[in-house]
């Protein structure tokens, strides 16, 4: 893995969120890769509920500043920063005072699904590339972690389809069982639309499930890992009708040398 570039892109990172198989494998994995000599680049939603104190996250100035157009509303993008403790890793967060600013994740108080977290995810993708290209670091592959992220292959495929940086990048996805009851928005089609790409490559999202949420996320990746020791039968079926290669699920003893041969024998082959 020395020098190979990956980008990480998680809805979830431990020790900014509760330890889930998510959140704990957005961390694994890029320490993996950053012991091997790796380059990485961490990038996750700045949730109300996580303590910028705490974990001492400070405002990129020269990061932040620019507007995303979502559902045809100027949307401000707002990026901080933060290290991990004990490791020589970074960590982005994607900000915005109307989508992130709430003391909570993905559901209210009751468990409901937030309304706009199909608008939050959309954000989330194009926050990410749009921060990335203004780095300069193209990534060797992108790793893609939990369904707030799941759009970012799509975009990645169809919205930013001509932009150079990501022309050599491969987008690995891991499935989780880690989702949702019921659907997200049903307007969600018709924003994704609104930034011009085409609902039929879309339509499984006129009922945005999370099963249809990871329809799109595979159609639209180069690879995908299996992230969870029991994978639910219709997520199971998605990826074995599919046409890219497939990581089983690995045990974390197991997972390092799984990974690292993954990578460098299935995606950048």
């Amino acid at each position: 893995m020395k020098d190979k570039r990956i980008l990480y892109v998680s809805s979830e990172v431990i020790p900014y969120l509760p330890e889930t198989e998510i959140a704990s494998m957005s961390f694994e994995a890029p320490q993996m890769v950053n012991s091997k000599g790796g380059q990485i680049r961490i990038f996750m939603p700045r949730y109300g509920n996580i303590n910028e104190r705490r974990h001492q996250l400070h405002e990129v100035i020269r990061l932040s500043g620019m507007n995303l157009v979502i559902n045809d509303f100027d949307m401000p993008l707002i990026i901080k920063v933060a290290s991990i403790p004990k490791e020589r890793i970074q960590v982005y967060f994607i900000d915005n005072e109307e989508y992130f600013k709430r003391k909570a994740t993905f559901t209210d108080e009751e468990g409901n699904l937030f309304p706009d977290n199909d608008e939050r995810a959309i954000f989330f993708a194009k926050g990410v590339v749009e921060t990335v290209k203004k780095l300069n670091w193209s990534p060797d592959i992108i790793h893609v972690h939990g369904w707030l992220a799941s759009l970012l292959p799509l975009y990645l495929k169809k919205y930013y389809a001509s932009e150079p940086l990501f022309s050599q990048s491969k987008i690995v996805s891991s499935i989780y069982n880690q989702g949702f009851e019921g659907s997200l928005n049903k307007e969600m089609i018709n924003k994704i639309a609104f930034d011009g790409i085409d609902t039929e490559s879309i339509t499984e999202l006129q009922d945005p499930t999370y099963e249809n949420l990871m329809k799109v996320v595979v159609k639209n990746s180069d690879a995908a890992i299996i992230g969870s020791s029991e994978l639910q039968e219709n997520l199971a079926k998605i990826l074995n009708t599919s046409k890219i290669p497939v990581l089983p699920y690995k045990k974390k003893e197991e997972f390092p040398q799984a990974y690292e041969e993954f990578y460098t024998t299935k995606v950048l082959d």
